[in-house]
């Protein structure tokens, strides 16, 4: 699957403005970009809380799985190049 599919586009809607531009902006630009591996990586952080999300995106957090800070490495790179 090289798109994003509609539920992966609502499950990128947020309850935080910052976090619906973010990840709808990295789904755009930067989901076509991702292997299946960081694809499934990406999902599993959608279902992340999203105060803990905004923390990773902020930098004030690292996910402890190396995997998901890699994806969240790549957002954040996507968001400020």
């Amino acid at each position: 699957m090289s798109e994003a599919s509609p539920r992966l586009r609502w499950q990128c809607r947020r309850g935080m403005r910052e976090l619906d531009e973010l990840l709808q902006s990295f789904l755009e630009c930067g989901y076509a970009q991702l292997d299946d591996a960081q694809r499934l990586t990406f999902e599993r952080l959608l279902t992340t809380q999203d105060n803990l999300l905004l923390e990773y995106f902020m930098g004030r957090s690292v996910p402890r799985d190396s995997d998901t800070a890699d994806v969240v490495a790549k957002i954040r790179h996507a968001a400020h190049p």
